[in-house]
């Protein structure tokens, strides 16, 4: 059993634009790198910027979550996003599709 992470976000105007991608790109990068990592993939959907990654478990996403460029990122996200996050336990990665709709449908709202 894995554990899966959805996130859809989009940037607040021009200067949040440009804020999110100051923090996007180096936090996928250390996703990429992150202990317990098993699949990090990104998309654009409908105007979202989504990542879909999957963990070893729910803790390994955690300590990513709260570490490094990542946790700068979460503590700047109101002033420079919207967006949905889910996460749930599987045994398979969804397709992107069914990932958006998920996020869609069960996403929180930040």
């Amino acid at each position: 059993m894995s554990y899966i992470s959805i996130t859809g976000l989009k940037p607040k105007g021009i200067i949040g634009f440009f804020r999110f991608w100051r923090f996007a790109i180096p936090s996928f990068e250390q996703a990429k790198k992150a202990k317990g990592i098993q699949f990090c993939e990104v998309k654009r959907i409908q105007g979202h910027q989504c990542t879909l990654t999957v963990w070893e478990s729910r803790d390994a996403m955690l300590d990513f979550m709260r570490s490094g460029v990542h946790l700068k990122a979460m503590k700047s996200f109101r002033r420079i996003a919207t967006g949905r996050t889910f996460g749930y336990e599987s045994e398979s990665i969804p397709t992107w599709a069914e990932a958006f709709k998920l996020l869609q449908e069960k996403g929180k709202y930040y």
